[in-house]
């Protein structure tokens, strides 16, 4: 804990001698100053009787910080700060005065005092009364305070039971760097304020820490504990369970080499940190933190981990979790339950590992996503593990990512959409890679709000392909790149080997891109254009027809919704002056087989006097169906090719578009009827066309089922309008 510094609006006088020597204090010579808050006589080499002399003349002052570093004052007594009984003083500092006996007492004049440094001196024994009266001292440090004069246990500094029960407010302890052979039962024993304890460094042969070990500190609220530096080999179960109230236990830089079952940690039911790094080993089962669910910070930097693929995971319990450190432990075999369960993991440290065979296409059973389910992970860093592939998705669940590290691997080529989740990356470090090409389609959406890139020491290509891009975003980028001109060099190709790649010259890279674009432009435009021409040349007469169709809809025609017994023809005959003779012969028979047919024959029907093309207008309109009797005389008839085919589409139009039934005599190409008569086969349903005399039992039988017909009406131009009669 730092000290804290003289409150400004306090120091209205402070004096300070330094580096000199004093030989004696006339009285009454700091009453004359006033308000006398802070006073410094560091490295002034006064005698333990200066210093008495010293504190009698500053009583009755408003004296409150007083140092007095780097003296010689070797021993304290009861008498030694008398002086200071009449002042409030908070701030006392004796550190490096080679002080070695602290008499009882010493302290008891100091009611007030609430900052106490003693380190660097050589106490040798601390009494049970050596701390008399400090009661509102809430800052002790003690760092390299206890001196051990020989190599024999009987020489270590002793602390007395009970020696810190006047320390009633006392909140942070620091005991760092000293030689203490040990915890005893009551060492601790009346901190009933403490905090912070950091115990760094302390001890000579505190080698197992027991369920006894910190029975002293059963009553302190301590949430900070200290414990590095100390070669611990052993926690035995139960160590901590007086310790309900820590929050971070330190027990990096030992010794530690044993299996974690979880019982060491019983009792930390308000475990925030545990720091277990550089330690000997450590072997894990699926218990190590059953124990300890309120965990957030869990450090094994290289402690040699061991059954870190044990099933279930032993961090499956830690659902708190946001830091884990994984690293330099030459992970080599986990598997993609390893961190299920961790949704709150920000942090995840995994490098200088062996894991590049988990990512490997050819490993069995395929890459191993362990990094799924990370969703709120933060950083992450992967760096030394010898990746030389990554699956194109195993970043795709990390959508909050900030900072991705994949540094000194021998990644050469990325999947373009590795990075396409990571929108919110703000650092990215690929240096001492193998990485030739930065396109924009694997790093683009990684580039977009990043702060802080590094890419150095790759073996870059400096083609056009390879570089263009990323040579035009460093130009107009405001990310952070340190040692540009010096650390990314060009490897290939040979006339530009050490190359800046920032001076690569980009400008016969750009006049290709728009002839690109006019290329692909043109391409298209040609390509549409043929695709037109062959719709119009192979499909145009449905286009047409189905033109035609929807805008007379569209003009208000609609369905004729007409019963049988409206019309009173069956079917309107449309044929060839010449072939008469063969409709005559063919038809009559029909109507006199069946007296529920009747056609409407022009020779026989057509009244006397009226006109003949309004007498053919009304028999269509008049008719159920039209029937076109097909030969070389039909389409050569133009009465037929420009009147009564017109009027007949145009009745099935705005009639039903399953009127017409063709019946050919002769074998009729379809260019020659299309040409002659505008009509296709195609236009109707295989039923309606009938081929004389091969289907002329089934032209009879349409004629029969005449009461089984429907109209319906398509208005859409991608359907077929072709309805069928029925059989």
């Amino acid at each position: 804990m730092p000290r804290e510094p003289w409150p400004l609006s306090l120091c209205v006088w402070s004096l300070c001698f330094s580096t000199g020597e004093a030989t004696t204090f006339s009285p009454g010579c700091f009453h004359a100053i006033g308000k006398l808050f802070g006073f410094s006589l560091n490295n002034a080499r006064l005698s333990p009787s200066l210093i008495e002399e010293l504190c009698l003349e500053l009583s009755n002052t408003s004296i409150q910080n007083l140092s007095l570093s780097n003296n010689q004052l070797y021993t304290t007594s009861n008498t030694t700060f008398i002086g200071l009984q009449q002042t409030n003083l908070t701030m006392l500092d004796l550190s490096h005065n080679s002080l070695s006996v602290i008499g009882n007492d010493s302290f008891a004049w100091l009611p007030h005092l609430e900052y106490l440094f003693l380190e660097y001196n050589n106490i040798e024994h601390l009494s049970s009364r050596s701390f008399y009266g400090l009661s509102n001292v809430r800052y002790l440090n003690l760092r390299r305070s206890f001196t051990k004069q020989s190599i024999s246990l009987a020489s270590l500094p002793k602390i007395d039971d009970f020696s810190f029960q006047w320390l009633k407010f006392l909140e942070y302890l620091n005991m760092e760097d000293n030689t203490f052979p040990g915890i005893k039962s009551n060492t601790f024993t009346g901190l009933t304020r403490l905090r912070c304890l950091s115990l760094s460094n302390s001890f000579s042969s505190l080698r197992t820490l027991t369920n006894e070990t910190f029975l002293s500190l059963a009553g302190s609220p301590l949430l900070i504990l200290n414990l590095t530096k100390n070669k611990i080999s052993k926690i035995e179960s139960g160590a901590f369970s007086w310790l309900g109230h820590l929050n971070v236990l330190d027990l990096g830089l030992n010794e530690i080499g044993q299996e974690l079952t979880g019982q060491e940690w019983r009792g930390l039911e308000n475990i925030v940190e545990i720091y277990l790094s550089y330690n000997k080993y450590l072997e894990l089962t699926s218990n190590s933190f059953a124990l300890v669910p309120s965990l957030q910070r869990l450090m094994l930097r290289r402690v040699a981990l061991k059954n870190v693929d044990s099933s279930p995971s032993s961090f499956h319990p830690l659902r708190n979790l946001t830091i884990l450190d994984l690293s330099n432990n030459n992970i080599a075999n986990i598997n993609d339950e390893l961190l299920k369960g961790l949704e709150k993991l920000e942090i995840l440290n995994l490098q200088h590992n062996n894991l590049a065979r988990l990512w490997k296409h050819a490993n069995p059973g395929g890459p191993i996503h362990f990094l799924k389910g990370l969703s709120h992970l933060h950083i992450l860093n992967l760096a030394s593990n010898g990746f030389d592939e990554v699956p194109a998705e195993v970043f795709k669940d990390l959508r909050e990512l900030k900072s991705i590290d994949l540094g000194l691997n021998n990644l050469n080529i990325l999947p373009p959409s590795v990075f396409d989740n990571q929108v919110l990356l703000k650092s990215l470090s690929l240096q001492k890679n193998l990485i030739t090409s930065v396109e924009k389609n694997v790093f683009g959406p990684a580039f977009k709000n990043l702060s802080n890139l590094d890419m150095s020491f790759n073996p870059f290509d400096c083609t056009c392909e390879s570089i263009a891009w990323f040579v035009t975003w460093i130009n107009d980028t405001h990310t952070n790149i340190s040692e540009l001109s010096s650390r990314y060099l060009c490897n290939t190709p040979p006339q530009y080997r050490g190359f800046p790649v920032m001076l690569f010259d980009i400008s016969p890279c750009k006049d290709s891109a728009p002839f690109e674009l006019l290329f692909m432009i043109n391409s298209s435009i040609l390509l549409i254009f043929i695709l037109i021409v062959l719709l119009i040349h192979f499909e145009g007469w449905k286009i047409s027809f189905y033109w035609n169709v929807s805008v007379h809809r569209v003009l208000g025609f609609k369905e004729v919704d007409r019963q049988p017994e409206q019309f009173e023809y069956a079917a309107y005959i449309i044929h060839a002056y010449k072939d008469r003779d063969w409709v005559w012969e063919h038809f009559s028979p029909m109507e006199e087989e069946d007296h529920t047919l009747r056609f409407c024959l022009e020779e026989r029907d057509f009244k006397a006097g009226v006109l003949e093309l309004e007498a053919i207008v009304s028999s269509i309109r008049r008719s159920r169906k039209i029937i076109f009797v097909i030969t070389q005389n039909l389409l050569k008839d133009p009465l037929c090719k420009r009147f009564k085919v017109h009027h007949a589409v145009q009745q099935a139009i705005e009639q039903n578009l399953d009127s017409i039934i063709l019946i050919f005599l002769e074998d009729i190409p379809d260019y020659k009827l299309n040409h002659a008569l505008c009509l296709r086969r195609g236009m109707f349903k295989s039923h309606c066309i009938l081929n004389w005399p091969v289907q002329k039992e089934r032209s009879i039988k349409v004629m029969k089922k005449q009461q089984e017909f429907q109209f319906t009406f398509i208005g859409t131009l991608v359907q077929t309008t072709l309805v069928g009669i029925l059989l």
